[in-house]
């Protein structure tokens, strides 16, 4: 064989060699490097936990536990996905931040999100993405503040009012409804049932944008306590098939006509009743200065519940300066069930008339706290006229309306 030929095929089968020795050199590299990482990871983090006191999996399914007992609670999420490049490039545990915010890293290598959750004994929010919250923060009908540090602080709170609306659904409701979308506040309509069909689309709008639908009646009688319970069940269920109709949906609350009522009224049409601790005046004064004076001078304390009629020009015009000035002045306005989980109220079957603290802590209000049943103090009971105006000005025990009309037919506030 000639020796070139001899010494090309030796030259050759020396790179052969020696590529083959460096791709098993490279596999070993790649081999050990995962190796390193599974025992960093996979036994010595888990070592360390344990050392520590900390039991990663048992961490989070404890973590998992409490979020579905308190849906307020955080959850630790795991380091995945290209959203948490930033948090996945950090091993030490503890508090970090980046051009997001800040944001906590656990000893398992997970972080906090979507709740609350206490950090060497101070509580934190942090949002879907695990960063810290500050400023006020929105759980359900609740309201939270965090300092500029993220602490929560609970010294501050947001007081919150119901405003509700009778007879409607009418020409005016729809303003009304703009101004409440516009300040993203909430209220309760306690509709008769005969407007209802005359306006299905403003019914579905009511519901659209988070209000409450509540009866009213169907066409507003002098007093609930004498037509006879047949009666009773009647104007309320027509009332509900009218809303089923005009939006899928029948009240969730009800408002007795000139706010009389007793307990078989309430038995016989099973839902809870609202009477109201500031009365607006609006269907007797028709004045929109006069209307705001009322609200804004008024008791505002926290858990009041506001009546006013969405029938009126005037009110609709009050409503348009009464609902941003009270969302400038911190109040949050919202229906009067929300007002209700807000204050830790499971409603029932009685009468309500507002959710003060003091009220709460006097065992008045009914279904807080397995407290027993209101008693309806402020209303009458027994079925005879009180003797004062009731708060909406319709009724005297005189059986005369408050305009001085003797014609049953004629509704004071200008049904």
């Amino acid at each position: 064989m000639d020796k070139n030929r001899y010494r090309e095929r030796m030259r050759k089968k020396q790179q052969q060699l020696r590529r083959r020795r460096y791709m098993r050199l490279a596999t070993y590299a790649v081999a050990f490097v995962l190796l390193a990482v599974f025992v960093v990871r996979g036994i010595i983090f888990p070592i360390i936990d344990r050392v520590g006191g900390h039991k990663p999996d048992e961490t989070v399914e404890v973590q998992a536990q409490v979020a579905a007992a308190d849906p307020n609670a955080a959850v630790r999420q795991p380091l995945k996905g290209q959203g948490d490049v930033s948090k996945a490039s950090v091993l030490t545990p503890g508090w970090h931040e980046d051009e997001n915010g800040r944001w906590y890293q656990n000893a398992d290598h997970t972080y906090y999100t979507g709740g609350f959750q206490e950090i060497d004994g101070v509580t934190y929010c942090f949002d879907g993405n695990g960063y810290m919250q500050t400023g006020w923060v929105t759980k359900g009908v609740k309201d939270y503040y965090f300092n500029d540090d993220g602490s929560y602080n609970p010294d501050i709170r947001r007081p919150m009012l119901a405003l509700t609306f009778d007879d409607g659904p009418g020409e005016y409701t729809d303003g009304i409804l703009d101004v409440l979308e516009e300040n993203n506040a909430h209220a309760t309509f306690f509709m008769l049932g005969q407007n209802v069909g005359l306006y299905p689309e403003v019914v579905q709008r009511m519901k659209a944008i988070g209000c409450e639908l509540g009866s009213h009646s169907w066409d507003h009688p002098m007093t609930l306590v004498t037509i006879g319970l047949d009666s009773v069940a009647k104007q309320f269920a027509d009332t509900d098939a009218a809303l089923i109709e005009a939006c899928g949906q029948a009240s969730t609350v009800a408002r007795a006509p000139y706010g009389e009522w007793n307990q078989d009224v309430i038995d016989t049409v099973q839902k809870p009743f609202f009477m109201w601790s500031l009365d607006s005046l609006d269907w007797k004064l028709r004045d929109v200065q006069a209307d705001y004076d009322m609200v804004l001078n008024g008791d505002l304390t926290d858990g009041t519940i506001i009546l006013m009629h969405d029938i009126h020009q005037a009110s609709a015009e009050a409503i348009k300066r009464i609902v941003p000035d009270l969302v400038a002045q911190g109040y949050k306005l919202v229906t009067v069930s929300e007002l209700a989980e807000a204050k830790g109220v499971t409603l029932q079957n009685a009468s309500y008339s507002d959710f003060w603290d003091s009220s709460l802590a006097n065992g008045e209000v009914a279904g807080y706290n397995m407290g027993s049943t209101d008693s309806g103090s402020d209303a009458v009971s027994d079925g005879e006229a009180s003797s004062e105006e009731l708060s909406d000005g319709s009724w005297e025990e005189s059986g005369e309306l408050s305009d001085g009309s003797e014609d049953e037919s004629v509704y004071s506030d200008g049904q």
